[in-house]
């Protein structure tokens, strides 16, 4: 990690929520890079979002790491309140946490559809309220930035994209799109800006199976027409845009940031 010359973010604390792994940990260690100073969220991995904090304060920014799982509304509530106590306010949430529970309809449980909607949307809906009241209760701040508050959900192509075999997390991801829509629809009075990311295949410990071999990787460029698979870093920089006044006038919209995985790349060749 190297401190960018350029801090879009300088001055501005932000909380990315399941950092300690894949996107959340390249999101974290982005926003650090470009000034802000962030907070580490983390279920159950203390030793892996410490080292991610390390490896932030090691290269010159500022960062703590924060335990909550995010579908526990007491948890969400005590880590902004950390949060807040030892940075003073919140600009930036990047709602990211997410997991995959994967199984047929029929053999899906309740408990694992429940799982997965608790974390991926409900999650995402604890954190965007506890942000909003802080950015309400502050305002905008002259200087710090020209909107009073932004929040990145992670969304996914699945939003978009049916999944069979998914179909709690390809729920999950189509109210993350809605919950931000509305949201946005409803905070853009306050100058505070909701947007979310929508990933296609990145490499994460989340979906390794489907790229850590050749044969693995051969088989899903065939959904990427760009003719790569992402990597954490693609996301990170798009949600330091998105942070930042550079994005100023956009707001409710998803960035899919997937090498063309939702332009249908099946037809590509005829319908």
């Amino acid at each position: 990690m190297k401190q960018m010359d350029y801090q879009p973010l300088a001055g501005q604390v932000a909380l990315v929520t399941g950092a300690s792994s894949g996107i959340g940990m390249g999101v974290a260690k982005a926003l650090a890079l470009a000034g802000a100073s962030v907070g580490v969220n983390h279920p159950n991995m203390p030793d892996s979002a410490n080292q991610v904090v390390e490896e932030i304060r090691a290269a010159g920014g500022t960062a703590m790491a924060l335990s909550a799982d995010v579908g526990n509304e007491d948890q969400v509530r005590s880590m902004f309140a950390q949060l807040i106590e030892s940075y003073g306010t919140i600009d930036i949430l990047v709602a990211n946490a997410g997991l995959q529970r994967d199984a047929a309809l029929v053999d899906m449980t309740l408990a694992e559809w429940q799982f997965v909607l608790n974390v991926n949307l409900t999650g995402q809906f604890l954190c965007a309220r506890e942000a909003t009241r802080e950015f309400l209760r502050r305002g905008v701040v002259p200087g710090r930035s020209v909107a009073a508050g932004k929040i990145i959900c992670m969304s996914s192509v699945h939003e978009k994209i049916p999944w069979a075999g998914h179909c709690n997390y390809a729920a999950s991801k189509g109210g993350v799109m809605l919950m931000m829509k509305s949201l946005a629809q409803e905070l853009a009075p306050h100058h505070i800006r909701v947007n979310s990311i929508g990933p296609g295949a990145i490499k994460t410990p989340i979906n390794r199976m489907a790229w850590e071999t050749p044969e693995a990787e051969t088989e899903l460029l065939k959904l990427i027409p760009y003719n790569r698979v992402g990597v954490p870093a693609d996301i990170a920089r798009a949600a330091v845009w998105l942070a930042s006044d550079d994005s100023d006038y956009v707001t409710g919209i998803t960035l899919f940031v997937d090498g063309g995985m939702t332009l249908y790349p099946g037809f590509a060749t005829g319908g």
